[in-house]
């Protein structure tokens, strides 16, 4: 892939957007769509086989949660939406100059503002990219789960 439509996936984080809930071009969103089409008016039976399975008496939560992954509106950390709130990588990797967090001197900081998992995911994506350079990242982690 191309380091520019990796600069389209990949946030100045380390993170793949394409595997984000909220990313309007992603997976998540376009797989939660199929499920939807594919469940069509599944109510009617769900309700009937909550009769004899009661895990069937949660599908009205899980349509609504379905509902909400098939509405992603983000562009993008890059396009200047990051949902992530409070945020400190994106205005300080403008301020820097530079494609990715790694790439700073004073890496990793403490400007991120990410809670302790993602912080130390942070360092560990950082410091894989470094090693390893940022196409061969991508190509080693863009079939992984983004939530772990």
């Amino acid at each position: 892939m191309e380091y520019g439509d990796i600069l389209r996936e990949l946030a100045p984080c380390g993170l793949n957007c394409r595997k984000c809930l909220a990313f309007r071009e992603g997976d998540i969103r376009k797989t939660s769509r199929e499920l939807q089409r594919l469940l069509g008016s599944f109510d009617g039976y769900a309700e009937r086989f909550s009769g004899f399975l009661p895990v069937f008496g949660n599908y009205p939560a899980f349509k609504e949660l379905l509902a909400h992954f098939t509405q992603g509106h983000c562009a993008g950390c890059r396009s200047g939406q990051c949902r992530y709130p409070n945020c400190g990588v994106m205005p300080c990797y403008k301020d820097k100059g530079v494609d990715f967090c790694f790439q700073c001197d004073d890496f990793p900081c403490e400007k991120s503002n990410f809670d302790p998992n993602l912080k130390r995911r942070w360092i560990e994506m950082g410091s894989r990219m470094k090693e390893i350079g940022i196409e061969a990242y991508y190509e080693e982690t863009k079939d992984e789960p983004r939530y772990k």
